[in-house]
């Protein structure tokens, strides 16, 4: 557990950004199987969690795209984001790092 606070500024964004990732990937899944005005619950919890990243990933990406595509460079962009994150944390000798011999 002392681990974990000793690098909580690493690991609280990147469960942060995993857990929307994740989000997006099941809101893209379920989409496939579901109207998009749908009216359950689980659905508007996909969509309220999601719609922010998804605003943002729609306002630069051509219009041409389509809807699950824009689901889909949005979990790219999270994943994208999460790497860099990551190696900068890493290049600035603040990240976490395997104990020798582990």
């Amino acid at each position: 557990m002392n681990e974990f606070w000793s690098y909580w500024y690493f690991h609280v964004p990147n469960f942060v950004l995993a857990a929307i990732m994740y989000t997006l990937l099941g809101r893209l899944v379920l989409g496939l199987f579901v109207p998009e005005n749908w009216d359950n619950f689980i659905w508007r919890g996909f969509k309220f969690i999601t719609d922010p990243v998804v605003r943002v990933v729609r306002y630069v990406t051509p219009d041409v795209i389509a809807h699950p595509l824009v689901l889909l460079f949005g979990v790219l962009w999270l994943m994208a984001i999460r790497f860099v994150y990551l190696a900068t944390l890493l290049n600035l000798g603040l990240g976490p790092v395997a104990a020798p011999g582990a």
